[in-house]
Order: C-alpha cells, then structure tokens, then sequence
C-alpha cells in the first residue's frame, strides 16, 4: 500500500462517534481501511437504497488511489515523486489536482508566517523523527544542513498550475496536507453518487456533510492530549466542513530533562518550546484544516489566535496548564471557532 510519507506531524485527536441505529440498517453503509500510511473510515446513509455497497467501495478505492497516485512519497513513480526528482530551476507543469494542494500549500505558509512548510523533511530527519526509534539530539552542524536543504521561499516557486525547485536538495513531503485533500477528494466522489449525508475520515482529518443517522451533524470527539487518560475534552458537530487536529505529546525525546517533541518550528529549525498540546481546526474543506492545523499548533496558542483571528480561523488549542499541581489542559478558541459551535 503506498503512502505519502513518514514525515507526518498528526496525532490522532479526532474520533467519529459510534452511529445511532434509528435509520433503517440498510441505507447505513460504513467502510474501512488503510490508505496513504494511515486507516480510514467512510460512514454515509443512502436515503433512496439506490447506491449499493460495491458501487461506494469502488468509488472510494477509485479516488484514493488517484490521490496515491500524485501525491505519495512512498511510490516512485507519482507525481510528486516525479517532482521531487527533477533538477533546480526545471519548471514542472503539474495536474490541476497537485495545483490545488501546491497553491493552497504556499497560500498557508505566508499566512502562517512559515509555520505550515512542505520542505520541512530534512529538519525532521535530522531531529531524528523521520523513522520511529531514531530520535537524537542532532549537531548544530546537521542543523544547519538540514535547514539549508528547507523553506518553501527559499526552495519552491509555485505558480498557478507549475513548480519550480530553486534548490535542487529540496524535497516536497505532502503529509501535512494530503490526508486532508484525501478526505475531501472522496467526499466528492460520494457527492458523485448522489450521497449527501456522510462523513469520510482519513488518519484524523475529515470531512463531514448533511446529518448523521440521528439527523444530527456529525459528531466528533476531541481527545484529551494525555496519552494516560485519553478522554474526551468535548465533542464537535460538523456538517459542510472539514475539521483536523494536530497534537505533539506521542512522539518526543528527552534529553537531560528538556522535552523535544516531533513539532519542528520550519523557521527556528528546531522543535517548539511553548505549552499548546494540540490544536483542532474547522475549515471550509479537509484540506485547509489538516494544513491549518499544524500551522496552529507550531505557532502555538498565544501567536496562533492572533493570526486566528487576522485570517479568520476556527481553532480551538488545548494548552498544558504549568500552574496545575497534575496534569490539567486548558482550552482557548478563537472567535470564529466559538461562532462555528456555539
């Protein structure tokens, strides 16, 4: 099964809660699997009965392995891959399906003042999270190679349906925005069979429209960042929206007492220092929450909800409370998240 890569800063934070049974069972149809590195789930409920199971298995299968097929790291020969393989100052003309992510790409790290990054590989590597049981405190040196070899300004030109590689050791890792794109790419698919109520989740980014069995938006879980105590930190009703988290407390080292965790800051080279945990975002579609999530949670909570509120971001941050004499979060929205869930 190909994935997109390795280099993936989501942590499972978001859980579809189970389906209520007071639709007749058979206009409920659920699939799963594994896809992208990652699983996924597909929950929707055909009101007519005039979509078979096959028919929605085929179409799903049908749009993730497009999405495979341009945008994984692991296969050789996908579009990105193809990409990533062509020498500095080559202009590559890509399809108009890499164009959306690429654009949207370039579009959120100006926004986030560099935090959401695509070139960000190298830095992960050399932190020692591009493969699990690697994790070391890397040389300055390795440092700053690695970020020499980062930074979408300093190593990408993307136009409207072309990309340029001005530095020919830059590597393209869609992680950070392909899950999401995923989501939505099936979503439409569904739409394509005439299914308007559905929920299609893929490794924790989703995309959620009409109303769930119990004709209500679809409910999704926040999970607590405690790995020892995973509850729920509240539940979110989505309909028409995508919705990711983002979170860095399952993947870190210590060293000498200091916490490095997976989350690498592109524009510090080095893995962030503040107190946000996680950080869940609502968007107009799967691919700007998974980006956006991300983005949210390097900025961290106090810059985050100021750039929240200049773009107009739905994000709730979960945040470590430093003063708690245990282990206690708390939560802080921004005002288009409180408005999107009031």
């Amino acid at each position: 099964m190909s994935k997109l890569t390795s280099f993936s800063r989501r942590s499972f934070l978001v859980m579809p809660l189970a389906l209520a049974a007071c639709y007749n069972p058979r206009q409920v149809i659920e699939l799963s699997g594994v896809s992208m590195g990652t699983s996924y789930k597909v929950s929707l409920i055909d009101n007519t009965n005039q979509v078979s199971e096959a028919q929605v298995k085929s179409a799903v299968a049908k749009a993730l392995a497009a999405v495979n097929e341009t945008m994984s790291n692991w296969d050789t020969s996908s579009e990105i891959s193809r990409l990533n393989a062509t020498p500095a100052g080559q202009t590559v003309k890509v399809s108009p399906e890499l164009a959306e992510v690429m654009t949207a790409a370039a579009e959120i790290n100006r926004a986030s003042e560099g935090r959401f990054d695509t070139t960000v590989g190298p830095l992960i590597e050399a932190w020692g999270f591009g493969a699990p049981g690697k994790t070391a405190m890397p040389s300055d040196a390795v440092i700053a190679d690695a970020q020499a070899r980062s930074g979408h300004d300093s190593t990408l030109v993307v136009a409207a349906d072309t990309v340029t590689k001005t530095n020919a050791d830059a590597q393209i890792y869609l992680a950070g925005i392909g899950k999401g794109y995923g989501a939505d790419h099936v979503a439409r698919a569904l739409e394509g069979l005439g299914i308007s109520d559905y929920m299609v989740e893929i490794g924790g980014d989703l995309y959620a429209a009409g109303r769930n069995p119990d004709g209500l938006p679809w409910q999704i879980g926040i999970e607590s960042p405690n790995p020892a105590n995973p509850n729920l930190m509240g539940v979110v009703g989505v309909s028409g929206m995508g919705l990711a988290s983002s979170g860095d407390y399952r993947n870190f080292f210590e060293v000498d007492g200091q916490r490095y965790s997976h989350l690498i800051d592109p524009t510090t080279a080095r893995p962030v220092e503040h107190q946000t945990a996680s950080a869940t975002v609502l968007a107009d579609n799967a691919m700007q929450a998974d980006a956006w999530s991300t983005a949210m949670l390097v900025l961290g909570r106090e810059r985050g909800l100021e750039v929240a509120k200049h773009h107009n971001i739905a994000v709730q941050f979960i945040e470590r409370d430093a003063d708690a004499a245990q282990v206690a979060f708390k939560t802080h929205e921004s005002d288009a998240f409180k408005a999107l869930t009031a």
